[in-house]
């Protein structure tokens, strides 16, 4: 798939899935495969845990994730003694997590492994810091659930999408939902000046004036926005939100007379939690949102079974992903490119 090769100008991705069992280690099987045949040195982690043989909701059968040799990786002391590999331990973080401290280490051969690491993204930035520095060219972030906070540009510089049938049995709610969260992950830059204005800002509400210069509106969070939502626009019609955003602030803003001059930009599309009926609503009114930092998507890759049962046909649903993105999805399985 050439989406592997435009990985080499990236030192960090994240494989995150709409849903669960969307096909992320099949994925990143695949991904770490192609990456030991191009030769490019590689660390592994994972926040939550992965690898599992069994699925823990659906008690069906999981692959596992493949390590091959010179690979270093992150994981629990629990679950490095239950590697099937020979590896040599690098180091051990002495800070403790519900499965004991996290081991890196170095594959000496090819085997499998069970990843489970980093609880939080700020440890999982040092994590990947770390690799960096010690000159590993791809830290790849394996995400547990559907946590999308791991394609943070803040976090990795690049993402892999997994979607598929988990997410829905129908192409077209399939396609709907998979569009909304493709559309998400493109949202457009706000200008260079704003973005290096709130580089730093990470609480509350602010107002850009047509100067400008940005302004606090003294409201901390976009949920507390009845404390002074008066006093919204009295220095323009530009906001900038430092943290996440629900449906109750699209709402408001698409009630506003002025809607159709407002530019509401975040900190990226991982601090969205908003419905697409929301989001449509704002934008058919004539909002616009953007982000200050835009995530690198490399790639949308469909698993066209789901653990419920059902199959999806795999070559029609990349076509009709494909149309509606307008971008190549992968069924890495099958080898489908559309």
């Amino acid at each position: 798939m050439p989406f592997v090769e435009n990985i080499r100008n990236y030192r960090s991705l994240a494989i995150v899935g709409l849903e669960k069992n969307t096909g992320k280690t099949v994925c990143l099987n695949y991904l770490l495969r192609r990456l030991h045949e191009l030769g490019i040195s590689t660390a592994v982690t994972s926040i939550g845990v992965d690898g599992e043989k069994v699925d823990s909701v659906y008690a069906t059968a999981k692959p596992e994730i493949t390590l091959y040799e010179g690979m270093q990786f992150i994981t629990s002391e629990q679950h490095y003694f239950q590697r099937g590999l020979v590896s040599k331990i690098l180091a051990v973080d002495e800070r403790r997590t519900a499965l004991g401290r996290l081991v890196t280490a170095q594959a000496l051969t090819q085997g499998k492994v069970l990843l489970s690491g980093a609880a939080t993204t700020g440890l999982l930035r040092s994590q990947i810091d770390d690799f960096k520095r010690a000159g590993v060219q791809l830290t790849v972030v394996d995400g547990a659930l559907s946590r999308l906070s791991l394609a943070s540009p803040t976090v990795t510089e690049a993402m892999i999408l997994a979607t598929g049938a988990a997410v829905s049995p129908n192409i077209q709610q399939l396609v709907s939902k998979t569009r909304f969260a493709y559309r998400l992950i493109n949202l457009e830059e706000a200008p260079e000046k704003l973005r290096l204005s709130f580089a730093q800002v990470s609480l509350g509400l602010w107002a850009v004036d047509e100067a400008g210069e940005v302004h606090d509106l003294n409201i901390p969070s976009a949920f507390l926005l009845g404390r002074g939502e008066e006093n919204l626009f009295r220095y323009g019609s530009t906001l900038f939100a430092a943290g996440a955003v629900s449906d109750r602030l699209l709402k408001y803003l698409s009630r506003q007379p002025n809607v159709k001059d407002i530019v509401l930009v975040v900190q990226d599309f991982t601090k969205l939690f908003i419905t697409l009926e929301a989001y449509a609503e704002f934008t058919r009114r004539g909002g616009t949102i953007q982000v200050l930092q835009r995530s690198h998507l490399m790639a949308v890759c469909l698993n066209p079974t789901s653990p419920q049962g059902y199959t999806l046909n795999s070559a029609e649903a990349c076509r009709q992903l494909s149309e509606a993105l307008e971008c190549p999805v992968y069924d890495v399985v099958a080898g489908t490119q559309l």
